[in-house]
């Protein structure tokens, strides 16, 4: 098992995309480990694996996460001009670059980018296995309204990080504390007015509602031509995972693994950092155990 002294510290990397657009990219944990990528939710930034990425470290695995374009500082595009193929040719160009095939860590928007390039019927998945994190190819459309609803409430911004705290507390009631600023300053950045605004391309916005419904379809067809081992984990308490679309994945896709996540919403990995850590963990040492004995020590 790798030891805390022997975790290098966190290297910040620049990575080219296809289409020449820079994404930044993290990487933690001992460069020679097998790879774990993490690509997040829509609105999100790697920050969002943060937690889970030093424990995972920790425990041996070189952790590599990234902004998505539009996100975090990664780069935008020119007029906001997003495609879903940018964001699956970057997901796929990346996991390529890296030095053993990775396993898929995609949350919300991350995990249908992930079905959608895992699944590609003529091209082979440059993932060694995939896990999903409280998302299937077909979501709920309340649970998608009540994010974008709550995305575009403050088009202006907020006055100081006190007031933005204040709005993710009223849009996670659930959570037992507020955000400080410390927390905050990966989402918000400040703009020449100096009010603070969410820390993505709000033409990313019109992409999601225009794509989504139409690449569902889509996504239910990959669904069938995974060919890596899978695993969901679903928060018990989502309003965008239900039961019936649990089972109409595990229909589509009969081997894949099914974790829930006791009181967890839609932003499980948040909800409960250690719960996730746990299940996904155990799923991988079994996984690489199986596969190769190659993290027999951990």
């Amino acid at each position: 098992m790798a030891t805390l002294d022997a975790i290098p510290p966190v290297v910040l990397e620049r990575f080219v995309a296809p289409d020449g657009l820079e994404l930044a990219v993290e990487r933690r944990g001992a460069p020679d480990a097998p790879v774990l990528l993490f690509a997040h939710g829509f609105g999100q930034t790697r920050q969002a694996w943060r937690g889970a990425a030093t424990l995972l470290s920790r425990e041996g695995w070189q952790c590599v996460s990234f902004d998505a374009r539009g996100h975090g500082d990664s780069g935008r595009a020119v007029g906001g001009a997003y495609e879903f193929e940018q964001f699956t040719d970057d997901l796929r160009a990346l996991a390529e670059a890296q030095r053993s095939r990775p396993v898929l860590i995609g949350a919300s928007m991350g995990g249908l980018l992930g079905i959608a390039v895992a699944g590609e019927p003529h091209r082979p998945a440059p993932f060694s296995a995939l896990a999903l994190v409280d998302i299937t190819p077909r979501w709920e459309p309340a649970g998608v309204a009540r994010i974008l609803t709550f995305m575009r409430m403050y088009p202006e911004g907020f006055q100081n990080f006190a007031d933005a705290a204040k709005a993710v507390a009223n849009y996670l009631p659930h959570r037992s504390g507020r955000k400080n600023e410390s927390g905050l300053r990966a989402l918000l950045h400040e703009g020449p007015d100096r009010r603070l605004r969410w820390h993505w391309d709000p033409s990313l916005l019109d992409v999601v509602e225009r794509e989504g419904p139409m690449r569902q379809r889509a996504l239910l067809e990959a669904t069938r031509h995974i060919r890596v081992p899978t695993i969901l984990l679903s928060g018990t308490a989502s309003d965008v995972v239900s039961e019936h679309t649990v089972e109409e994945f595990l229909a589509l896709l009969p081997g894949a693994v099914h974790i829930r996540v006791t009181g967890a919403t839609h932003t499980l990995v948040g909800d409960a950092n250690d719960a996730f850590v746990s299940a996904l963990g155990g799923f991988l040492r079994g996984l690489f155990t199986m596969k190769s004995g190659a993290l027999g020590k951990l």
